[in-house]
Formats: C-alpha cells, structure tokens, sequence
C-alpha cells in the first residue's frame, strides 16, 4: 500500500487474548515497526502507556495498561531473525528494557540512517514528508498519554508513527547500500542492541540540573536539598519535576537562600499554591544546606576531560581540521563523524598505528576507516603519553549527535 493511499485499519489491542490473536496473525514476519508512548512531560514515572506495531499490511496498537507485560511480544522482539524497525531507538529500548526487561536483537533505525546519509532533517515527520509527501500531524505531540480514555485522535497520531516506518527503512537501506554505507549502519544497529535502562545514584539528581555547575559549593549544598524536598513532592503526585517546581527556580532559591515565606513567594517562578502549602518544608532543606559543615560541601564533578594544555589543544585542533576534512568530503555532520569529546580521547592515545584506534571506547570502525590514517598522520610529531584516569562512565551506545 502507498503510503498516500486511505489509511488503513488499526487494532486497538486491550487484552493479552487480544494481543496474542495478533502476534499469532504476524507469525513468521521478518520485519516489524514498533514504537512507544511515554509521558515523562506529565508524569514522573516514566514509564510506556502505549505501544505501536506495524508489518507491512498490519496495524495495532497496544494499551499495557490493562494487561501488564503483553504476552509473547518480548519473545518476538527478541528473536534475531526478526528486524526490529525504531525511529530513535534509544529512549523506546531503555522504556522496554525497564517495564518489562526486554532486549531487542536485531535493530533499525531510521535516524540514525538518515544521519549516516548525511540528511540534515532526519525528525521521522520530516522524513516521511521528503519521501512520502506524508504530513504527521503534531497536535497531540506532547498529549498526556497516561490519560484514560484516549481519544481517537490521539490513536490516529500515535499510529502514524509506525504505519510508514517500513517503507521508510526501505528507501534508507537502499541509499545506504548505493553509498557503500551498510556497514557503517550495521555497526551502529548492533550497538545499540547494547541498550539498557540504568538508575541513576540516589542523591545526584541535583548535579544535572542545567546551571548547577556555576554555583558555589554552598550553594550546591542547598541546591542539593531543594531538588531532593522537589523530586520527593513529584514522585508523591507522580507530576513532572517542573510542574511542581521549575529546576530555575531551584537555582535562584540556591543562590537567595530564603529565609521566610515571604522571601521565598518573592523568588520569580515560585508557585504561590507551593509557599502556602509546602514553603515550611522548603525553607527547612535551605536550612539544612546552609548547616552543612564546610568539609562536607558538594563538589560539581570534574569534567572527565583532561586539563587543558596548549599542546592538548593544538592535538585536538588538528583532529577536528581531519574530522571536518572528512565530513566535507562524505557530505556529512562532524558531529556524526565525532565529537570533540571523541576527538579528545584520541588526543589523549596519541595513537601510532590504526590498531590503536580500535582500543578507543565509542570509536567506531567506520569512522577509523575513514579517519583513522589521517588521525595517525595528525599527530605524529607528538609523543604518546601515559593514560590518565576518566570520570566519565561507559560510553554511548548512540551516535555522536
């Protein structure tokens, strides 16, 4: 079927009999189209309300809701002789590997594809449109998708996002193979099989606050309260942290440390319902900030960059004058190709031959095959240096951008 012609049915599957019925009518499909429907802009348990299949002539919808974990849909997305079709794989692979403790085998992914194509609007309704003249519409884009009922409209939307993703991956496949660039997918798609949810360490919350870097160490004291009392209030309401109290008033309440609720009401952003309601409990995590003895005090992390140097940095302006020679050439984004921060783990190595490359976390084999000579040449007038400890954790399974 066109992806212009009427739009074809789709099931709404509310039952695990439901389910099964249709698992058991795609019995033997080689490709499926999934997607899913989260609602961390609502809530904030993020967690999947809806899940979104496609073949190339079925379509349903999955409520988890009312039946838990789907029977047999985790055997299906795990069985590697099934391709698993994902526009942006990665939030709906932790979504699966967290509710349910799926992982998926065999991946597409239509952004990523896009990217390694060099297109510069690779959003699937953008995306759809160029190949398809299909035109998503956006209106339930940020719908609250725990809500109960749900309206038709919001079906409608949800299924878009599935019914022409394998005609998409169609088109992109064959333009990565007419450019030689398979392989490069193919490495990224089994990366990303590697995908898991991981819980963040109690009590950090706070360090991943845009702008909490810039505050002094008394400050992250109280910051580090505020956001505890805020995360612990949302998860009682389970609301989105910023709909209880946006993370920018968090920071001005950090640096102002108020006193009294009228100080606190003061502080631009500060929802007056909270202040009548909770602005005693507020003011006690400010207190508790301030009462932190001076050798107890947060630190931000370090970077887990390696401190700069003039010759650091001469190292890594000529791998990026390599890494944009080659995105020039290959018509794509540098940041496809690497990020600085990539660019600043090769600088680290000084590598002296393209094996050395390959010990590199997160540096693809695409990208030393068409970089890594260059890399080499860039700098071998440099001595290799000893390896310094990394903050950093393991590192993406995703590209770059």
């Amino acid at each position: 079927m066109s992806p212009k012609s009427a739009a074809p049915k789709v099931l709404y599957l509310d039952s695990n009999d439901a389910v099964s019925k249709f698992l058991d009518g795609i019995r033997g499909t080689p490709l499926l189209a999934l997607d899913t429907e989260g609602a961390s802009f609502h809530r904030f348990i993020d967690r999947i309300y809806l899940l979104q299949l496609s073949t190339r002539d079925a379509h349903a919808i999955i409520d988890p809701l009312p039946i838990a974990s789907p029977a047999g849909l985790g055997a299906l997305l795990e069985d590697p002789a099934v391709e698993i079709v994902f526009h942006d794989a990665d939030y709906d692979l932790r979504l699966l590997h967290q509710d349910y403790g799926w992982h998926v085998r065999r991946i597409f992914d239509t952004r990523i594809a896009a990217q390694l194509l060099g297109v510069k609007a690779f959003g699937l309704a953008a995306l759809l449109e160029q190949h398809f003249g299909v035109k998503l519409d956006k209106k339930h884009q940020r719908a609250d998708w725990s809500m109960r009922p749900l309206i038709q409209g919001m079906l409608d939307y949800a299924a878009q996002d599935t019914m022409h993703l394998l005609q998409l991956r169609d088109v992109l496949k064959d333009q990565l193979e007419r450019k030689d660039r398979w392989s490069w997918a193919s490495e990224e798609f089994e990366r990303l099989e590697g995908t898991r949810w991981a819980p963040e360490a109690p009590g950090q919350e706070f360090l991943r606050i845009k702008g909490a870097r810039d505050l002094t160490r008394r400050e992250l004291a109280v910051m580090r309260e505020v956001t505890q009392w805020r995360d612990a209030a949302a998860l009682a309401l389970d609301r989105s942290t910023f709909r209880v109290v946006a993370s920018d008033v968090l920071l001005e309440i950090s640096r102002l440390a108020p006193k009294t609720l009228d100080a606190l009401g003061a502080i631009k952003g500060m929802p007056r319902g909270i202040v009548e309601r909770a602005g005693r409990e507020v003011l006690d995590g400010v207190a508790r900030g301030l009462a932190v003895p001076e050798g107890e005090l947060p630190r931000f992390p370090r970077s887990a960059r390696w401190d700069k140097d003039p010759e650091f940095d001469d190292k890594v302006g000529r791998l990026k004058a390599v890494r944009d020679a080659a995105a020039h050439r290959l018509e794509l984004d540098p940041g496809v190709l690497g990020s600085r921060e990539r660019l600043e783990s090769v600088a680290r190595r000084v590598p002296r031959a393209l094996e050395e490359l390959s010990e590199i976390p997160g540096l693809r084999q695409w990208q030393i095959a068409e970089m890594g000579a260059g890399f080499v040449q860039a700098l071998s007038a440099f001595k290799p240096k000893g390896d310094k400890p990394q903050v950093a954790g393991e590192p993406s399974p995703y590209l770059d951008i």
